[in-house]
């Protein structure tokens, strides 16, 4: 091997080796931030975790809310452009004639799916998503920055598929569609003491099964009532 094949060789093992390190460095930070949140982990916490000193956390990222917002935005990036995928197949499928409940398919089952078969990775992902979401002083940020794209394409199908519908309606629609699955990717456990065990939150398949069907029926229904109330006259609608 010659002297400069060797440096570059020395130079690819040693740019792994700080690839690797921060993969390391990132997981255990998810894993401690989807039990403890932002506030319940310092960067000393991380280190013991991963066995290094805490210099070399600091090394790569230079505080707790760089770390992360590092951690948050390596699996937004996967899940927005899987689903921002399955949308635009679905809608091109559909010759752009989507149902509500299509598209909700396309956009909720796309993630479920990677907490189905992916590691506990992805599960420790989903609990930190949920504390973003349900976190307004910053997460708010986070979620606006990652996810209002492929949230406003999702609207964009469900309008095509209600026509008639109010935009206020699709959006609360959404809102609910979005309240729910945050409380079940937060696997909370309750509903599993409410059914005896007959329902688990780590289920991910059975929501699969269940969600995109019972949400759609949902935003169908406000519709149909709004509209009526819409049309009667000398009714106004109660906020």
């Amino acid at each position: 091997m010659s002297q400069e094949s060797g440096a570059r060789r020395k130079r690819a093992t040693k740019a792994e080796q700080r690839a690797e390190t921060i993969e390391q460095i990132l997981d255990t930070a998810e894993y401690l931030f989807s039990k403890h949140g932002l506030h319940g982990v310092a960067l000393k916490d991380v280190a013991r975790a991963v066995g290094v000193h805490h210099t070399l956390i600091n090394y790569y990222f230079t505080d707790k809310k760089m770390l992360f917002d590092a951690v948050f935005a390596r699996r937004a990036a996967v899940t927005s452009d899987r689903r921002m995928k399955a949308l635009a197949d679905y809608d091109h499928a559909m010759n752009g004639k989507p149902t509500v409940e299509g598209a909700l398919h396309a956009f909720l089952d796309t993630d479920l799916d990677l907490y189905i078969e992916g590691d506990e990775g992805w599960r420790n992902y989903a609990a930190l998503g949920a504390q973003v979401a349900n976190t307004p002083q910053w997460g708010a940020e986070l979620m606006d920055k990652h996810f209002d794209p492929v949230v406003l394409r999702l609207i964009d199908l469900l309008k095509k598929a209600l026509p008639g519908c109010a935009e206020e309606d699709i959006f609360w629609g959404y809102h609910f569609v979005t309240g729910a699955l945050m409380l079940t990717l937060a696997r909370t456990g309750r509903i599993d003491k409410l059914s005896g065990g007959l329902c688990r939150s780590d289920d991910f398949m059975a929501v699969k099964e269940r969600m995109a069907t019972f949400m759609a029926a949902g935003i169908r229904s406000i519709c149909v009532k709004a509209g009526a109330t819409r049309e009667k006259p000398g009714t106004t609608r109660k906020g």
